[in-house]
Formats: C-alpha cells, structure tokens, sequence
C-alpha cells in the first residue's frame, strides 16, 4: 500500500492517477472525503486526517510499505508554515514506526542550505527535506520547477493574461530563466520513484526540457494563442511589490512578496539529466504544454 498526502491539491491527482495507472495500491490522507471522490473513483482508498493532526496519521500509515508525501503551502502565516513543517515531521516519525520501507518526497527547485532563510516556503521545504533525509528510511527527493497544467499552477493565469489583457504583463525586465515541467510528468516521476528501490538516497531535480526567460515564455504563449500583434509590458519591481502587498490581503493571492523574491532572486532551472537518464521518462516540450494548457 501506498500512502499519498496531499492528493487532493494541483499535482496530488496526477501523482494519484499515475499509481493506479500502474495498478498499485494507493491510499490518500485527505481532510473532506468529498474532495477524495475523483481518487476513490480511480481506487484509491481514503483515510481521514490531516497532516497537522498528529494523531490521524498512525492509522493512516499502518500497513503502508511506501509514503508519497506532497503537502505544501505557498502562503499563509508564520505558525501556519511550522504547522506543516510539524506534520512532516510527525509524518515520518510515524512512518518509521510502522516499518515503511520507503519514503518519496516533494520539495523545490532552489531549496537548498544557502536559500532556506529566503521565505518560510523555502525554510519548510528545507526542514522537510533534512527530516526525510534524517529518518533513516529510504527516500527519494524530487525538486520540480514551474509546474504546468491546465486545472492549476500558473499557466492558466499566464493565458488569460496574454489572451484578455490590452498588453501582456511580464515582471520586470523578464530575464530571469524558467523551465516549466508538465504536471503529469511530475505524476510519472513520482509513480516510478515509489516502485522502484535502486534510487534511494538520491535527489532528483525535475523540469521540461526548454529554459526559457520569462519574456521569451510569453512570447510563446503569445503565439500559441495567436495574439503576438498585442504589446508586452514590463512592469518594475517596485510597482509588483507594492501590489504584492495589497493582493497579500485576499485569500489567494495572485503573486505575493515572497513568491516576487522568489522569482527575482533565482532562476527556477533543474538539471533534469539524472533524473530522464535514471526514470527513462519522456518530457512534454514547452509548446506542447502551452498548447494543452489553452485546450489546442
């Protein structure tokens, strides 16, 4: 049995749908069972709980051989960062206990000991990574970029962007580098990883096989969509800052100031060599996924 944590979100479904693909056993942690229906129809089996509830996760890891674990948060307040940085912890503790044989993990392109006081996303990814690391069980890491998709992530945004907007708005002068994955490539990586015990241990980065500048990723888009005719519009960082600050206030906020230093500060690029030649998984170019994302 495998338990997967966090298969409600953007990249859970795919990491879901791509075990019971390979026909393997599958149980989700999940907090609203309604939530779960999509994966119970695929067959998976669903175990109340919450990752920040300690006590919900020992009979969720009972019997598992393997933990899929991708529960993140981009967002939110300080404790509510520690509060999931806990549930790692308390994850693998309980899956120690019951003998689980195998542990993959979802961090983040750039997380790392000279990025982790950047924001608290990178500081939890960081903690996270050292508790796996440290559980003595065998692990697999991944570290995605960008991931695309068309129900979630940033593409949909980037194409209502450059298909309704007068000019398309790029942050800043638009050289930063980015290597967007399609996300049920990431689903596949994580399906593999679970199955297999030659590559424990290891720390895998995972991207598409295109880098691109973020001027040059929209520039794509813009032709996909056929609307290149329209203006590009760099916008100053300052100017995002400040609407950083006031979108800060809605629930979800399109960009906030910590996902702005985030991207300004590193290029969100992998080397995805060790992880194609090691999986043998194919990867969706770019324009294919910008094409998939826009329903083409």
């Amino acid at each position: 049995m495998i338990l997967v944590t966090g298969g409600t979100g953007f990249i859970g479904p795919k990491v879901v749908h791509a075990l019971r693909a390979r026909e393997l056993p599958v149980r989700a942690l999940v907090r609203d069972r309604a939530k779960g229906r999509q994966l119970e129809a695929w067959g998976a089996d669903l175990a109340e709980g919450d990752i920040t509830r300690p006590e919900t996760l020992g009979a969720a890891v009972e019997g598992c051989e393997t933990v899929v674990h991708l529960v993140s948060i981009r967002t939110g307040k300080r404790q509510d960062f520690e509060a999931i940085s806990r549930g790692a912890r308390d994850l693998v503790e309980e899956a120690r206990a019951a003998g689980v044989g195998r542990f993959v993990h979802m961090s983040a392109s750039g997380v790392g000991e000279e990025t982790k006081d950047l924001t608290p996303y990178y500081r939890t990814k960081w903690e996270m990574e050292q508790a796996v690391t440290g559980s003595g069980i065998p692990f697999v890491i991944f570290r995605p970029t960008f991931a695309f998709g068309r129900d979630g992530g940033v593409l949909p945004t980037f194409i209502r962007q450059a298909r309704w907007l007068p000019a398309t708005p790029v942050v800043g002068s638009g050289e930063g580098r980015v290597q967007p994955i399609w996300v049920e490539d990431i689903g596949a990586f994580f399906a593999e990883a679970a199955q297999r015990d030659d590559v424990s241990g290891r720390v895998f980065e995972l991207g598409g096989p295109d880098v691109v500048s973020f001027t040059e990723l929209f520039e794509r888009i813009r032709r996909v969509l056929g609307v290149r005719r329209r203006p590009m519009l760099h916008v100053p960082i300052p100017v995002v800052r400040a609407q950083a600050t006031v979108l800060e206030l809605l629930p979800n906020p399109l960009i906030t100031r910590d996902d702005l230093k985030m991207l300004t500060a590193l290029d969100h690029i992998a080397d995805v060599r060790p992880a194609v030649e090691t999986f043998g998984l194919p990867l969706v170019p770019l324009d294919e996924q910008i094409r998939r994302g826009a329903g083409r």
